[in-house]
């Protein structure tokens, strides 16, 4: 009965007011009327306490969200199921869902009478700008008299969480020269079906090991060839996400980190769809392998997750991919960088891994003096030609730009043609 006293709404402490200014003003004054009207007004909000506070429903609840997985911008919805597990009838129910600020306001939708052993849904929409893991619930239900004076609040304790994935954007169709390392039509299949005696060249790569020189097949071809070191035949490919927190400008969902993270999310599902063997590196020390049937969602919940680095390092990043490196393809999603820096990844290289780079120019994200932006282009420029010299594909990136326009830059044949092409593209005018 204490509970239940003090749910009483405004509405009932306002009555019980009034019941003792009713009942003191006909003790003053002697009216037994003025007294008969307190005694009624007070009689009210207990009686609608003691109501609320002996009704014992026994409700279950479950919550269902379509889908569990969101991309920024789209609308998730999420079901409510109640059932009236007992033999008596409720009466009319609020029930609200607890969600976090970013999710929007708290849903309150009002449930009626639930009969016995009857069960009833409800829904509502959310909808999330931001990526993230975003806790829906424990859902509150409010029990309340007919008259509104008394009010109690019973809570449900599970939670469900949505995710909220980077968006995915579809990619053309292209063939990467030099991606596999494997399956299907690839070279490194046709290769090794010649034996165990016969040697399996290409042409050399700056960075190569010196020590894989194969000089009987440079003699017959004229250039300097290396052994192809044996790989199985499944074709293998890293996405490498660079989350260093000074390579990045721009804030919210329009920052050039957010474009980043799709991208990373857009190749990793286009090149997983293509039979591809995927590892995600990030900046952030996430290394995760995407081999087994949901690695799908391994991914993606990982990028709805990944922050930015304040103490982000590109040699410890470096380090990490050349850990586990097995060439194949690597994929790198890198902030703005210095000429230092991209000499730097020249370090991912070995093994016969082909390299492509998409170059963001973060400082496009904000506002710069005419002076401060041609002093930011020059420096981007440097650095995009000494990724080139690294021997990397460099594809430059800049605000305004979309990933299926850059992704056929990828795939031409050689580094330099690549970079400037993309530059062409991206900026609209010739690099001489």
């Amino acid at each position: 009965m204490r509970e239940a006293l003090r749910g009483l709404t405004t509405r009932g402490r306002s009555f019980l007011a009034a019941a003792a200014a009713a009942g003191i003003s006909a003790i003053v004054l002697g009216e037994r009327d003025l007294l008969r009207v307190a005694v009624l007004l007070g009689a009210l909000p207990l009686l609608a306490a003691a109501y609320v506070g002996r009704s014992r429903y026994k409700l279950a609840c479950t919550r269902s969200l379509e889908p569990g997985r969101a991309p920024v911008g789209s609308s998730a919805r999420v079901i409510l199921r109640l059932q009236n597990m007992s033999r008596l009838p409720t009466g009319t129910l609020l029930l609200e869902d607890r969600l976090p600020y970013a999710l929007g306001s708290r849903p309150r939708v009002v449930l009626e009478r639930l009969g016995a052993h009857q069960a009833s849904s409800v829904a509502y929409t959310v909808r999330a700008d931001v990526r993230g893991r975003y806790p829906i619930g424990p859902l509150v239900i409010r029990l309340t008299d007919p008259f509104g004076l008394c009010e109690l609040t019973r809570s449900f304790p599970s939670v469900d969480r949505l995710i909220v994935i980077p968006q995915v954007v579809p990619l053309p169709t292209v063939r990467l020269a030099g991606e596999y390392a494997g399956t299907g039509d690839s070279r490194a299949r046709s290769v090794a079906v010649h034996g165990e005696d016969d040697a399996a060249t290409r042409e050399y790569r700056r960075g190569d090991d010196l020590r894989r020189v194969h000089w009987r097949s440079t003699a017959r071809t004229g250039e300097l060839m290396v052994r192809r070191e044996e790989q199985p035949w499944e074709s293998r490919a890293t996405v490498v996400l660079d989350t260093r927190v000074y390579a990045h400008r721009g804030e919210g969902p329009t920052a050039s980190f957010e474009w980043a993270v799709s991208a990373a999310a857009s190749i990793a599902m286009h090149l997983r769809h293509a039979g591809y063997k995927m590892r995600l590196v990030t900046g952030s020390g996430v290394d995760i392998d995407a081999a087994e049937v949901a690695g799908e969602g391994v991914i993606l919940d990982t990028l709805a997750d990944v922050k930015l680095a304040q103490n982000g390092d590109l040699s410890v990043l470096v380090e990490q991919v050349r850990r586990r490196s097995d060439g194949g393809l690597i994929i790198g999603i890198f902030g703005s960088l210095t000429v230092a820096e991209a000499e730097l990844l020249a370090g991912l290289r070995g093994n016969g891994a082909t390299c492509i780079g998409f170059a963001i120019d973060s400082a496009t994200w904000v506002s710069m003096t005419a002076g401060e932006r041609t002093d930011s282009d020059r420096e981007h420029a440097a650095a995009a030609l000494a990724l080139v010299h690294a021997g990397w594909r460099s594809v430059p990136v800049v605000h305004g730009s979309t990933l299926p326009n850059l992704w056929p830059a990828a795939a031409r044949g050689s580094s330099g043609f690549a970079w400037r092409a993309a530059m062409a593209e991206t900026v609209g005018g010739v690099i001489r």
